[in-house]
């Protein structure tokens, strides 16, 4: 979040300790844990984070990934599909960025850990007609969803999480809604301990959603079908909006008020699309 709360900002910008005669910054960028190398973009101009890493992490619950962006180089043996272990070098703090110049004064490194939102990324890039081709699969920045670093750092120093679901749980919600869809999203296939409780024996006819501000949905709650009776098609239901963490997060606008009550706002829209492949 920058500029009061009005401009999103994904991670934390961690500036350089060293720098080199020419003012370039020199800090080797660790892995922050044990995990496996997803994506390598080594064209500074192919995304705004420049040169950039994804490290997912299959051992933690769930599996987060890790960013690390405006590299100046990537390490060699960093390959998609390579095993990293904790505190391994991936590359060179940078100022490398794409549709926008980044002075080497500002040199940093911006790191995220989050959730990719869905694998079939590609097909809703597609449908929406963006552009250009998208070089990152689905590990493209408008495919993941971030929680603060520095406040998940802080509770695992203190004690107070072993594990990304504990954080997660302790996330408050600045919406929760239901949705009436047969489709179960592959986000909780590949997220499955954000499941709240075990799956019914019939089919699955929608979900009760929990949603952090950023958009990150971090509960999910299986319906039956007479929970689901009467839900319009495509679209939330809204149970519970909290405008306090609204007003204070501008940057991102999950819902909006609509004929007495509350309708999904453009984020949330985003979100939901790409989930259940609406649109």
């Amino acid at each position: 979040m920058r500029s009061g709360g009005s401009r999103f900002h994904e991670g934390i910008d961690i500036q350089p300790v060293g720098r080199d005669r020419q003012g370039n910054a020199t800090d080797p960028i660790f892995a922050a844990m044990e995990g496996v190398v997803r994506h390598v973009s080594g064209s500074a101009g192919n995304s705004g984070y420049g040169r950039y890493v994804v490290l997912e992490h299959p051992t933690r619950q769930p599996a987060v990934y890790t960013l690390y962006a405006h590299l100046a180089r990537i390490a060699p043996e960093v390959r998609p599909g390579a095993t990293v272990r904790a505190g391994q070098t991936l590359g060179v703090m940078g100022h490398s960025s794409g549709g926008y110049r980044i002075p080497p004064s500002r040199a940093h490194l911006h790191f995220e850990i989050g959730l990719a939102v869905t694998r079939d990324f590609d097909a809703w890039y597609l449908r929406r007609r963006l552009g250009g081709r998208n070089e990152h699969g689905m590990w493209n920045g408008m495919n993941l969803l971030g929680v603060d670093p520095v406040r998940f750092f802080e509770e695992w120093r203190e004690g107070k999480v072993a594990e990304p679901r504990d954080f997660l749980a302790r996330l408050p919600a600045a919406v929760r809604f239901r949705v009436a869809s047969f489709r179960r999203p592959d986000f909780i296939e590949r997220y499955p301990v954000l499941v709240r409780q075990p799956l019914p024996l019939g089919p699955v006819a929608g979900w009760e959603i929990q949603c952090h501000w950023t958009g990150l949905p971090f509960t999910w709650t299986p319906l039956t079908a007479a929970e689901t009776a009467g839900l319009p098609v495509n679209q939330p239901s809204f149970l519970e909006v909290d405008p306090a963490i609204g007003r204070q997060q501008r940057s991102r606008i999950l819902a909006v008020p609509w004929r007495g009550g509350w309708k999904a706002g453009k984020d949330l829209e985003t979100v939901l699309q790409q989930l259940f492949a609406w649109g």
